[in-house]
């Protein structure tokens, strides 16, 4: 997606609000449908980043990959993250992979002052202490052996995901929204192969649909096209709706129910997110925030 492109839907603020409430949304319905999809997680991963492909394709028209460092970087980090997610929910509870995802922006904090030359505050260490802390209790439920494996590809996508969102920062000046396409064609090709295995059945293909058109597709048109009218409050607080809403639309139709100990896992981690991003926003002489949801 180009700049250009996005430039031509000056939208007004309160449009960008419910659009970006409706990413928030969309973002949210990806543990439910990756649960209702009975195929290979590699073969749903690389399905919907195939369609999502598709749709960013009919928008960017034209996509440059120019072999730079961050978009490289991007590009493989990215292909991580969206198959150790998909991967992670097929494994564990959704509250958990979700969760467990959730811990991205503290690696950001962590990762920041090394690779973007930021710097990591007081306020940021007692984040990072307070989610590992939290991460911790994921693993005292009683796990079996793929729900531990969940739980850890769950902890390396927010790691991944982390690295994506520092890639994606640094070509700002430029259109990071090319590398999240290159990311999906490069997870298309690897998860090419295990589609082969099988057929997915007919309400499986339109979970798939559903997942590559509106959860990964339209969600990040949306997610580019309001950043640009919201503050750093809005676009931080906002998007919390995915954490909460993805294992509550998951418990609701699969009835599947986190454990006791991931449940007060999962508050204190998002409660320790959230409130270090509103300091960050209500700090802003301390440090840069971007206006963006990942890098809160």
């Amino acid at each position: 997606m180009t700049e250009s492109f996005i430039d031509k839907f000056n939208v007004s603020r309160p449009k960008a609000l419910v659009l970006l409430v409706l990413t928030a949304v969309l973002w949210s319905i990806g543990g439910l449908l990756i649960k209702l999809v009975n195929w290979n997680p590699l073969a749903i991963a690389g399905m919907r980043s195939a369609i999502s492909a598709l749709i960013m394709l009919a928008i960017i028209r034209r996509p440059v990959f120019n072999f730079s460092f961050a978009q490289i970087a991007g590009t493989i980090s990215y292909t991580a993250t969206v198959i150790m997610f998909v991967s992670s929910n097929k494994l564990t509870t959704a509250a958990n992979a979700i969760l467990l995802q959730y811990t991205a922006p503290i690696y950001v904090a962590f990762l920041g002052a090394w690779f973007l030359k930021e710097r990591v505050r007081p306020s940021d260490w007692a984040t990072i202490v307070m989610v590992l802390g939290g991460m911790v209790l994921f693993f005292f439920d009683d796990l079996e052996a793929g729900s531990l494996t969940g739980n850890i590809l769950a902890v390396l996508s927010g790691l991944s995901f982390a690295i994506t969102i520092l890639c994606l920062r640094s070509q700002k000046a430029s259109s990071p929204l090319q590398t999240v396409f290159w990311g999906n064609v490069l997870t298309a090709l690897i998860g090419f192969p295990f589609m082969l295995n099988s057929v997915p059945d007919a309400s499986s293909w339109l979970g798939l649909v559903l997942l590559g058109v509106f959860q990964l597709g339209l969600s990040y048109i949306f997610y580019t096209i309001a950043i640009k009218k919201v503050s750093a409050l809005e676009a931080t607080l906002i998007p919390v709706i995915e954490p909460l809403l993805n294992p509550v639309f998951v418990l609701i139709v699969m009835g599947e129910v986190p454990g006791p100990w991931s449940l007060a896992g999962g508050a204190i981690v998002l409660i320790s997110i959230t409130l270090r991003c509103v300091f960050s926003v209500l700090k802003p002489h301390q440090t840069a925030v971007p206006e963006t949801k990942e890098t809160c």
